[in-house]
């Protein structure tokens, strides 16, 4: 390090270092104008060979297509779109003779299967014929635009029927999808018929001149809530500048920002007419469905994924194959719009992903609900559902939020394998900080393999007791028939009393004196079970009906006679009220009581001898009075 000529030479490189960033920064620049200033020029020069090469062209197009026996390229095309139609007209007159109670499948049947009938007819008539080189491009190109137009215009129309497009709107995309067709089909046939490029190119801006002009109309004459005039003013103004930046990207070849400013604008129309046309052919498809059913979301969202990917995946090509995107010289700045891309992409299937699974929970959990009510037995299997659904639901979502956004992240160039490390070191310090919170959480899901309580069950625990309502990942919430609501952690539940699992019986006792016919009170116990069955509220929820089973025991003032009866959990206290009823109604018209308790007390003879005892007491009083001297006076 101490040589002077290894000094000098690593203080140049480093100069030179920090050079290259804003050397290479201007070259692209420079370079960027040169290439805009000779095109501008190549372009300007070619504008007087524009007539001069059209004419060229279509002059030995014809010639070639006369030398080979064929007519015109335009009498030749006019018949072969005519035979097309005769066969789409054959279509109509058989098949769509058919009816469908959808409405939009037959629109959709009415408008797809007639251009259908036109490719195919059309194609074999073109791939059966031996065309000339020439004619053969030139029919090739137009045939594919026609039908491509065509195509485009049986979406429109279905979206118009759908409700998602307005007439004004489906008459301007017919026009402006009519144009785009024409130039696509002119402009590509400047190759096969050795036009000069930059008269193609040139052809090209005319009719993307027209197509603005297309566009400018609809944005001022579009119909418009506003009713403000300064206001409407103003919005058509902005929309008729941004109209011409787009062109003017466009005609500079920045393809990039070109079709991301197409995006910015149309991609959410598109989007929300692409969604309620789904959604109003699934409705059509399956009437009985709400909005939030899982074949609902899987045809709204999966087309709006569709159009999403589409086009991600046209702006992936643009952004390949467009050469002046100046930014694709910097690797950093490229793989950064590359795994952008990428993302858009995992997030829309993330979604979808979700969607659909949540989607599919919420309706077996309303299914569940609705069993959950009837005394059927799906009741157990619905209980069950309604218990591990909600939580299979919000671990799924962390699952997939986790894997879309590692996989963002990877595809954005972040190393994932130290978080991945990292986040399972942190997980194992937080498991010993926090042993309860992993009891707890552990403890729940023993208490769920073991099925030991389901949401809608009345448990007991200890000094806990009550209506499971919810469960988290550490607790169960129960809820007291008297109203207060406990939040127990699952590792402080302990045993399980379930009270509302698969049968309850009910015992209770009743007293008699000890002179009641036992027999006959058992006669009519089981008649008053015979009711129970055959009630119809009361009946389905009997298991094994009220049934007297004899004397209990015999107490000190009658005999207690023992009651059982089986019902469904829960339902026992509402069926004993109403025996109770009914066996008191039926005791009282047989002359059957209920023995009470009484205390039996002489009170009449304790009376008397006081009586006696009394009046012997005053006579001996009266005798030693009447006896005794008087006292001195």
């Amino acid at each position: 390090m101490n040589d002077p000529e290894l000094r000098q030479w690593l203080e140049k490189r480093q100069a030179v270092e920090q050079q290259q960033p804003s050397s290479a920064t201007a070259t692209l620049i420079e370079t960027g104008e040169a290439r805009a200033r000779a095109r501008y020029q190549a372009l300007r020069s070619a504008i007087p060979d524009v007539p001069v090469q059209i004419a060229d062209a279509t002059r030995r197009v014809r010639e070639q297509a006369r030398s080979n026996g064929f007519a015109p390229a335009i009498v030749m095309f006019a018949a072969l779109v005519c035979v097309g139609l005769a066969g789409e007209w054959f279509f109509k007159k058989t098949v769509l003779k058919a009816r469908f109670q959808n409405p939009l499948i037959a629109h959709t049947i009415g408008e797809f299967g007639p251009w259908i009938s036109f490719t195919l007819v059309s194609s074999a008539i073109f791939l059966a014929i031996d065309w000339p080189p020439l004619l053969h491009a030139v029919i090739l190109f137009y045939l594919v635009a026609f039908i491509a137009a065509r195509l485009a215009f049986a979406v429109c129309k279905l979206s118009m029927d759908a409700g998602a497009l307005s007439a004004f709107g489906y008459r301007r995309a017919r026009m402006f999808i009519g144009v785009l067709a024409v130039a696509g089909a002119t402009t590509s046939l400047t190759s096969p018929l050795s036009v000069d490029r930059n008269v193609g190119i040139l052809v090209s801006f005319s009719f993307s001149i027209l197509l603005l002009l297309i566009a400018l109309e609809a944005v001022w004459r579009r119909p418009s809530k506003t009713t403000v005039p300064r206001q409407l003013a103003l919005m058509n103004t902005f929309y008729s500048l941004y109209a011409i930046c787009l062109w003017l990207l466009w005609v500079a070849n920045f393809l990039g920002l070109f079709w991301l400013g197409i995006y910015l604008v149309v991609l959410p129309a598109l989007l929300a007419a692409v969604g309620r046309t789904a959604e109003a052919f699934a409705k059509g498809r399956w009437p009985s469905d709400n909005k939030n059913s899982a074949r609902m979301v899987l045809a709204v969202r999966g087309a709006r994924a569709v159009v999403i990917a589409a086009a991600v995946a046209w702006i992936t090509f643009v952004w390949h194959y467009d050469p002046n995107i100046l930014a694709r010289e910097n690797p950093a700045i490229d793989a950064a719009v590359r795994g952008a891309l990428k993302s858009v992409v995992i997030l829309i299937l993330a979604d979808l992903c979700w969607q659909l699974s949540k989607a599919f929970i919420d309706e077996k959990l309303s299914t569940a609900d609705n069993s959950a009510s009837s005394l059927s037995t799906e009741a157990a299997r619905a209980g069950r559902l309604r218990t591990l659904l909600p939580i299979f639901r919000n671990a799924l979502a962390a699952i997939v939020i986790a894997a879309a956004a590692l996989t963002v992240l990877s595809e954005m160039g972040v190393q994932i394998g130290p978080l991945i490390a990292g986040a399972g070191i942190f997980g194992v310090a937080i498991g010993f900080g926090s042993q309860t919170l992993v009891k707890d959480i552990v403890s729940g899901i023993f208490y769920l393999m073991d099925d030991a309580f389901r949401v809608g069950e009345y448990i007991q625990s200890g000094s806990y007791k009550g209506t499971v309502e919810s469960f988290s990942l550490r607790s169960v919430r129960l809820r007291h028939h008297r109203g207060p609501v406990f939040t127990v952690p699952f590792g402080e539940l302990g045993a399980v009393q379930n009270m509302s699992r698969d049968w309850a019986i009910d015992k209770f006792l009743l007293r008699v004196p000890f002179n009641t016919d036992v027999a006959k009170a058992k006669a009519i116990v089981k008649q008053i079970g015979e009711q129970l069955k055959e009630d119809p509220e009361i009946g389905p929820q009997i298991l094994e009906t009220l049934k007297m089973k004899g004397v209990e025991q015999i107490g000190d003032f009658g005999i207690e006679l023992s009651f059982a009866f089986t019902a469904l959990p829960g339902r026992q206290t509402y069926i004993r009220r109403q025996a109770y009823t009914m066996i008191r109604d039926a005791f009282m018209e047989n002359g059957i009581e209920f023995a009470q308790p009484t205390v039996q007390v002489g009170g009449e003879e304790k009376s008397d001898a006081a009586i006696a005892a009394m009046t012997l007491q005053r006579k001996r009083i009266t005798d030693q009075m009447t006896v005794s001297p008087s006292p001195p006076t």
